[in-house]
């Protein structure tokens, strides 16, 4: 007769087997999973820069590359056109104010001055005629008033004696007042004439104060028209070097148009460029300095130009001491850049993980220095060698500096 067999309970080797392959395959996959989430990186110490944290000054500046400038430029605008005939002083050359640098000729302006010295001789001909018909006419006038001033004196002589002899009854009533009328009569006629004398006073002192007026406006357009001509001689407006005539014989100039500069080399500034960062901690009368051949030079902020291209803004900054003795236009100073006294703080090196965090977090080893995870932080000022800490991080502790391209969003950096 048949037996049943009945199954064994419990666990057996084999399955005890296929748990430890199931936990060794969860185990593998676990760490497949986590290398792909981009949690863990791993990299070669020995190409990285680590830098320890310190705690120490900071000096607040930054470094600036100036260039060498004249104190003040003249720019050189032709306030004369004309065609270039001759130049007398090249680029480079030490000038002195009033030198002629160059000679343009223009024959239309001379036409224009002819013209005008034509005007001006018809116009004061005819001022000359003008006055000759005044004198005329005024001793014509005199000799009318000393003809009416007879005929009066004959008219009131008569009168008076018709009028004794009309009181004896020596002469008819109507003699004597047709004597008395004629009387009168002259008398009105005086001041007419007297009248008529003033008004042509007045009318020819008009006429010449007019024409006086008109020649003395042609004398000026005369004097400007010749002023214009001397203008065609392009003279230096300043003691100091021609830095730049762009000139050449035979060329058109247009009225106005500029034709090179003039550096006035009694003293010199340093112009340089800053980073658009800087604009609103950047003023006037901040101090600079610079080293130059042992020696230590002083400067201070004329001019901040608000103007930002491309990134950058411009300041000019000039000397508060002595200058180099072979200080030159286009030399090029590294300068330092004081923009406030220097402070206590925790400091980091800097380096180019900058760029890639943006100063928010970066890697700080632990102790062993086996390995490093990402720490926020939170960066203040900085100058050309350390980041200001105001948060985030210790003296003493070490933090991967060098760039962080390749760690891309991992959250620990382990050592090989």
């Amino acid at each position: 007769m048949d037996r049943k067999i009945e199954k064994k309970k419990g666990l057996r080797p084999k399955h005890i087997l296929w748990i430890a392959g199931g936990l060794a395959f969860a185990f593998l996959l676990y760490k497949v999973v986590l290398g792909s989430s981009g949690t863990v990186y791993r990299a070669d110490r020995d190409k990285l820069t680590i830098s320890t944290v310190e705690a120490g000054a900071f000096n607040d500046y930054i470094t600036a590359i100036g260039q060498v400038e004249p104190i003040t430029t003249i720019y050189l605008d032709v306030e004369e056109g004309g065609k270039v005939e001759e130049i007398f002083i090249e680029e480079g050359e030490m000038i002195k104010k009033g030198d002629v640098i160059l000679r343009l000729k223009n024959n239309d302006l001379n036409t224009t001055i002819m013209n005008s010295e034509s005007q001006l001789a018809y116009h004061a001909n005819e001022l000359r005629n003008t006055q000759i018909n005044i004198d005329q006419q005024q001793i014509y006038n005199k000799r009318s008033k000393l003809e009416v001033d007879l005929k009066i004196k004959q008219a009131q002589r008569k009168y008076k004696q018709y009028e004794a002899l009309y009181n004896e009854d020596l002469i008819a009533r109507e003699e004597y007042l047709q004597a008395k009328e004629d009387y009168e009569l002259s008398e009105q006629e005086k001041q007419l004439t007297y009248l008529k004398f003033e008004q042509d006073s007045v009318f020819r002192s008009n006429q010449k104060k007019n024409m006086d007026e008109s020649l003395e406006n042609m004398k000026q357009n005369l004097a400007m028209a010749r002023l214009r001509l001397d203008n065609l001689n392009v003279k230096a407006p300043a003691d100091g070097q021609l830095g730049l005539l762009n000139a050449k014989i035979g060329e058109s100039i247009s009225r106005g148009q500029r034709i090179g500069m003039v550096n006035i080399l009694t003293d010199f500034k340093i112009k340089a460029l800053l980073d658009e960062h800087y604009i609103d901690r950047v003023r006037r009368e901040l101090t600079a300095s610079f080293e130059r051949n042992g020696t230590n030079y002083t400067l201070q902020v004329k001019k901040v130009y608000p103007e930002v291209r491309e990134g950058q803004f411009e300041i000019d900054m000039v000397f508060t001491g002595e200058k180099p003795d072979n200080i030159r236009t286009g030399q090029t100073y590294h300068t330092k850049l004081e923009l406030g006294q220097p402070e206590q703080a925790i400091l980091v090196p800097k380096g180019s993980f900058f760029q890639s965090t943006g100063g928010q977090w970066v890697y700080v080893l632990n102790e062993n220095e086996t390995e490093a995870v990402k720490r926020s932080i939170r960066i203040g000022k900085q100058n050309p060698q350390y980041y200001e800490v105001l948060e985030g991080l210790e003296a003493g502790e070490k933090v991967i500096t060098s760039s962080y391209d390749l760690f891309g969003d991992n959250d620990k950096i382990v050592f090989k």
